[in-house]
């Protein structure tokens, strides 16, 4: 729920989500549409789909427990590197260093040039303290979120100034501006496909309805061929079906 998206959003939802699937094995038996009722709001809704796939492979080949190894975590629909990593360092407490876009802007800082994504989880975990990952992995991110900013970074409240190559120096192009991993501008959501795909789940999430229905609630009535498009995406996701004509929640 938090991969782009804010904890201040992600909260109210994620109470609710745990309190109606407390385990992996009641998502994995669940509907997708009952589960994609719940997600409504988070946005990116094959997220949900990807979420509830992984209960189920969770539920098969685990015995409804989160697997605590990388190449299983990995293994999981919608699990990468970095969602894995979290799981081991947060869930697990194991000795692995969680990389998002701040650890990546502080690395590459650190190291005063751009980096790559496996170079960048390298460095990390090189620098993880034994036994300690489940602190060190959310002070870094804090440390990235809070001083060492995308825009205008606190270096002169820096306690790492002195080890950093890049020190706030304005002379120098700022490496993390390159640096794989670290955040870019999001495409705008209002007029996007986003928006309208969300319009069209947030509609049939209510009741059944035609494709006309649906173009009409994206608010692309005017725009057959689009719509058009983006109702096809969703059916190919399987993040809405087709049941006696109309369109509905799988």
């Amino acid at each position: 729920m938090l991969q782009q998206t804010s904890v201040a959003r992600v909260l109210p939802k994620f109470d609710a989500f745990i309190t109606h699937f407390p385990q992996p094995s009641d998502l994995a038996s669940a509907p997708l549409g009952e589960a994609l009722v719940l997600w409504e709001g988070l946005g990116y809704p094959r997220r949900c789909r990807n979420l509830r796939e992984a209960a189920r492979v969770i539920q098969r080949d685990h015995g409804g427990r989160v697997p605590d190894n990388l190449d299983d975590l990995l293994a999981l629909p919608g699990v990468g590197p970095y969602t894995a990593r979290a799981i081991l360092a947060f869930a697990f407490a194991q000795d692995v260093a969680v990389v998002d876009t701040n650890v990546a802007r502080v690395l590459s800082r650190i190291a005063g040039e751009p980096m790559k994504l496996a170079s960048t989880q390298a460095l990390a975990d090189e620098l993880v303290p034994r036994g300690r990952a489940w602190e060190w992995n959310q002070i870094m991110m804090d440390f990235g979120a809070t001083v060492c900013t995308a825009r205008n970074p606190k270096c002169d409240q820096c306690a790492l100034t002195d080890i950093c190559a890049w020190a706030g120096d304005v002379t120098q192009a700022d490496p993390a501006a390159t640096t794989q991993g670290t955040s870019r501008p999001q495409a705008k959501f209002e007029g996007s496909d986003r928006q309208a795909r969300g319009r069209a789940l947030r509609a049939v999430a209510l009741q059944p309805l035609t494709d006309s229905e649906v173009f009409a609630a994206m608010e692309l009535s005017n725009d057959g061929e689009r719509a058009q498009r983006l109702l096809d995406q969703l059916l190919v996701e399987g993040l809405v079906i087709r049941a006696k004509g109309n369109i509905t929640l799988p």
